[in-house]
């Protein structure tokens, strides 16, 4: 084979994009197929409704909920900064932390306890970003339902694909960190 010829697989030259189908872009492909089991399965609520509010009336893997409480419940961020990356959310639809009720706001702080607690056992993080972000203009994804994010952090987690590409590589699929995490929570913990 010469520097001039290309490979050919079932007829289709690899190596000559001109002779596949489409058109050519700039554009830069990152294949995400474990993505496509939330829209199939009906994960995204509609634009109207709330994903915290319906999450608990889901099957738990399916909600991606990893314990629940009597107030409060933690699940997976369903777009995660980092694998592991956990929300805990009270059931109660109220978007500031200063509606919550004391027994909700203490035990949001037990879960958050816990899921530290369960993180660094499973996946031997080395710290964690913690935080609320409070109404749209501060930065809340959904900001009429109160969520806390726990964000599990390595000393290596950081490379140059989301200041570069604008894009987030996680290494682990949501399912298999929920099973992981929900099989590691402790009984005696707010549940």
């Amino acid at each position: 084979m010469t520097d001039r010829q290309s490979a050919s697989i079932d007829g289709v030259d690899a190596e000559n994009g001109a002779s596949l189908a489409g058109v050519p872009d700039a554009f830069q492909r990152l294949w995400t197929p474990h993505r496509l089991v939330y829209i199939e399965n009906g994960q995204q609520p509609d634009d109207d409704a709330c994903p915290f509010c319906r999450a608990p009336e889901l099957d738990d893997k399916q909600a991606l909920i990893v314990a629940r409480g009597e107030h409060a419940y933690v699940l997976l961020n369903l777009y995660p900064y980092n694998s592991g990356h956990l929300l805990v959310c009270p059931y109660r639809h109220v978007a500031l932390y200063d509606e919550a009720t004391p027994d909700e706001i203490a035990e949001i702080g037990a879960l958050t306890q816990t899921a530290m607690r369960v993180l660094s056992a499973t996946s031997g993080c080395q710290g964690f970003n913690i935080g609320m972000n409070q109404g749209r203009i501060a930065g809340a994804g959904i900001a009429a339902h109160l969520h806390q994010h726990i964000v599990p952090r390595w000393a290596l987690d950081s490379n140059f694909f989301p200041i570069i590409a604008g894009t987030k590589a996680v290494p682990r699929l949501l399912g298999e960190v929920r099973d992981e995490i929900a099989r590691a929570w402790p009984s005696e913990s707010p549940q």
